[in-house]
């Protein structure tokens, strides 16, 4: 009788063994999970972060080159005015 409780023993054991097994590996999976999802949004965030300052970047250019399109405007509207008072004299 001894021998059957030391076999249901370790056949209870093995039972937990398995059950503890198939829990850990996919306790351990969600976590791997998990990390990968945290490891994905600040990628991304990173990558929304360097978009945005590489559009301030080109944002600031096209500023830049607006305002000197308006200044090379002006210029030769001057230019144009001084060509007339050359003519008119």
């Amino acid at each position: 009788m001894e021998n059957g409780y030391v076999i249901l023993g370790i056949i209870a054991l093995l039972f937990l063994s398995m059950y503890g097994y198939a829990y850990f590996s996919v306790s351990f999976e969600k976590i791997k999970e998990r990390k990968n999802m945290k490891r994905n949004i600040e990628i991304e965030a990173l990558r929304r972060e360097e978009s945005i300052q590489k559009q301030a970047v080109i944002d600031e250019r096209v500023r830049k080159f607006n305002v000197r399109k308006e200044q090379i405007k002006h210029e030769l509207m001057l230019l144009e005015k001084m060509k007339e008072k050359q003519r008119v004299s």
